[in-house]
């Protein structure tokens, strides 16, 4: 028996690569069209069409804040992009949570963790706990889009992602034609306190896009139930215009 061993240059490894692309294209999952070998997901073009909110940048508070005043008190809110119906953001999240495109939530959650690592205003985060979906919702997605961007967020911040200390009760059904204070009733009684112990001041709640913020609102009241003193963030890719 002989083995037959090969060696491949550097040359011939680009070829390789360039007969992948070839023959599995990487498409832009907004508009489709092929992405160069320096484009992640989504084009430069398509990129372009989105809305920074530079909320990371505000000397003032900005609207993600005013949105929780008189609800919950909060140390620092951040969010990369603003999300409109009906533009390229609608689709690309639409990606994340329903396309399997689990790669797709940490490259954003890496993101927002280069923004927010620029920052002086969330220096004091310790650790992230991403709003959880429930069980039988995870199986079928195969993964929760918010631990997700947690991850990612926490590569570049090198902060731990804690998985256990909120629970999602029940599967209940979109909040999307409910009035605020029905999203907001209804949120209340869909989180439960898990048994891992907070050990850390100041820790930031993950989410992939805030509408009405009644999620985020009851996940963030119910840890202070536990933990009055906790000082808490909120950290989105999105948030509704």
């Amino acid at each position: 028996m002989y083995l037959i061993k090969t060696n491949f240059s550097p040359l011939s490894k680009r070829h390789l690569e360039g007969l992948q692309h070839l023959i599995f294209p990487n498409l832009c999952l907004q508009c489709s069209h092929e992405l160069s070998r320096f484009e992640q997901h989504v084009c430069a073009f398509c990129w372009d069409k989105l809305q920074r909110t530079y909320f990371e940048s505000y000397e003032s508070e900005s609207g993600m804040d005013q949105l929780f005043w008189g609800r919950i008190e909060l140390s620092g809110t951040f969010a990369l992009y603003f999300f409109e119906k009906e533009k390229p953001i609608q689709d690309i999240l639409h990606a994340l949570k329903y396309q399997f495109k689990a790669p797709l939530g940490r490259h954003f959650g890496e993101l927002m963790g280069k923004t927010i690592f620029n920052s002086d205003k969330y220096k004091s985060i310790e650790a992230l706990i991403p709003v959880p979906i429930h069980p039988q919702k995870r199986f079928l997605r195969g993964y929760n889009q918010s631990e997700l961007l947690a991850e990612g967020i926490a590569n570049i911040l090198d902060l731990p992602v804690l998985l256990d200390v909120v629970h999602k009760k029940a599967n209940n059904a979109s909040q999307t034609r409910k009035n605020r204070f029905l999203r907001w009733d209804n949120a209340s009684e869909q989180f439960s306190l898990g048994k891992t112990h907070i050990p850390f001041r100041h820790i930031a709640i993950v989410d992939d896009v805030i509408t009405t913020g009644s999620t985020l609102e009851a996940m963030a009241k119910l840890l202070r139930l536990r933990y009055p003193d906790l000082q808490i963030s909120l950290l989105s890719f999105a948030i509704a215009k």
